[in-house]
């Protein structure tokens, strides 16, 4: 049990992303704070460990025809996915978003004037994120798959201009953080993305994307967080050790 109870929220979600609704359902950030321990968050949040563990273990011993092993995959195809599914995802939604958004405050911002509060958070997560992407995109995702490309071929590797991976990827995991905090309070904001009693089509739909969006944004930054970067470390690893 104290083996389990040691196991990072991380390392479960890496195992089985069906975990993750466990963790929502008792508000455990599993992406962005995923490296706490099960005893941590259960401590922090006066939790029976034990009965998490059970409902973790039931989850975990079922089968899921359904699910796919990120784990197993090849580190510059998790790359790419991440990239094409969710990067692209960000890019498609947030234009849609911000346009809707804005004009629930000018319609109904008089009434409910936590939506300019919503509006200005969400226009920030946008602007943060198109950059936060690019940095990913541009810099640390083709090292990534240089490093795939010279393993498979057993060649040596260059050191990039930016030292060592660790470095872009704990700009990237603080940026991660950033973002979850920001939708923790649009959240708090929404009730949770419940619209009121005089919610328009437009209010109810831009809540649903909302909190779309924010899904999406957990199993974006799990999937590089608790998979893709420690992979990534690992591996330049085996490079330093030929030398």
């Amino acid at each position: 049990m104290e083996i389990l109870e040691k196991t990072t929220i991380g390392e479960y979600v890496a195992q089985d992303f069906r975990t993750a609704a466990i963790f929502s359902k008792y508000g455990i950030d599993f992406c962005c704070k995923g490296n706490r321990t099960i005893e941590e968050v259960c401590d922090k949040k006066e939790i029976d460990a034990n009965d998490l563990l059970d409902q973790l273990n039931t989850v975990l011993s079922t089968k899921n025809d359904d699910g796919i092993d990120f784990k197993s995959w090849p580190l510059d195809l998790l790359a790419d996915y991440v990239e094409k599914k969710h990067h692209r995802y960000v890019e498609e939604k947030t234009p849609i978003l911000l346009q809707f958004l804005d004009k629930l405050c000018k319609v109904h911002g008089v009434n409910h004037t936590e939506l300019f509060e919503v509006n200005e958070l969400f226009k920030g997560c946008a602007g943060e994120l198109a950059q936060h992407m690019k940095k990913e995109e541009l810099m640390l995702f083709p090292f990534i798959k240089k490093m795939v490309k010279a393993s498979n071929d057993h060649l040596f590797i260059q050191e990039p201009s930016f030292g060592t991976v660790n470095n872009p990827i704990a700009m990237m995991m603080e940026e991660h953080e950033a973002e979850g905090d920001r939708f923790v309070k649009i959240a708090s904001l929404t009730n949770n993305y419940t619209p009121p009693a005089d919610a328009c089509n437009t209010y109810r739909v831009t809540f649903a994307m909302l909190e779309e969006f924010e899904q999406d944004l957990h199993k974006h930054i799990h999937l590089e967080n608790n998979i893709l970067f420690p992979r990534a470390v690992a591996l330049e690893k085996t490079f330093s050790n030929q030398e």
